[in-house]
């Protein structure tokens, strides 16, 4: 597999994937990677046109011509053909609800474990775990399952954040991923603060940007893992 896991598409004062396109870019770096395949689903106040438009945009930069899933006659067939799958943020229980809806989990885990590269960021870091659980998003639609992509044996929480602002005296991020813990015992957490990147190829887990992760694991005290440590005990994480 060769995954490539964002927490987020814009740092402030950043323009749009400003901070991600210097990471994609070697990521893609094959000639028959020329070709990416957007899936736009987990944008809710934005239309699947303009954000594909959007993505499109930042793509044809790095001279990677984009097609969106949903300007596709045949999903499934779009995805087993696709070169690269791209899948942006949002709301990420839309983006799972509109996965199952088109039957395309499992076509993107078939062509993922195939090789070809995904690149997700915030919602579709999410689709990337085991399950949807830590997300952050609020559930204004019911999937018919939790369950994602499985592609990973560890959870993410996107846009990790250590404290709540001034003046909000309710759970912490860091309360509820422990809250996640408590019931699923078997399964490590990354907080991915914004600006981080987690890369997986050649079956090395590492973090690229300039901020350490948190770390949750039941029965254990929160740590932090900084870029250029060691990784790869998460990758045996989970059941």
């Amino acid at each position: 597999m060769r995954l490539l896991l964002l927490s987020n598409s814009t740092n402030a004062g950043q323009t749009y994937l400003q901070h991600a396109l210097p990471h994609i870019q070697p990521f893609l770096q094959t000639t028959e990677e020329s070709e990416a395949l957007f899936i736009p689903y987990a944008g809710v106040t934005i239309t699947p046109d303009e954000y594909t438009s959007r993505v499109r945009e930042k793509f044809e930069s790095m001279n990677i011509r984009l097609i969106s899933v949903h300007q596709t006659n045949d999903p499934v067939k779009a995805v087993m053909n696709a070169h690269v799958i791209v899948v942006g943020g949002g709301n990420t229980f839309q983006l799972i609800n509109m996965l199952q809806k088109n039957f395309l989990l499992e076509p993107i885990k078939e062509r993922i474990l195939k090789g070809i590269p995904y690149i997700g960021w915030s919602a579709g870091a999410n689709s990337a775990c085991p399950t949807i659980c830590t997300t952050n998003d609020m559930p204004i639609v019911q999937p018919a399952s939790f369950d994602a992509l499985n592609l990973i044996p560890f959870q993410i929480n996107p846009h990790y954040l250590d404290k709540n602002p001034d003046g909000h005296a309710g759970e912490t991020r860091e309360m509820r991923i422990l809250e996640f813990l408590e019931l699923n015992p078997d399964i490590s957490v990354i907080g991915l603060r914004e600006g981080s990147l987690l890369l997986y190829e050649e079956h090395k887990l590492s973090l690229i940007g300039n901020k350490p992760v948190r770390i949750f694991q039941k029965g254990k005290m929160p740590f932090e893992l900084s870029p250029g440590d060691n990784m790869q005990f998460l990758l045996h994480s989970g059941n």
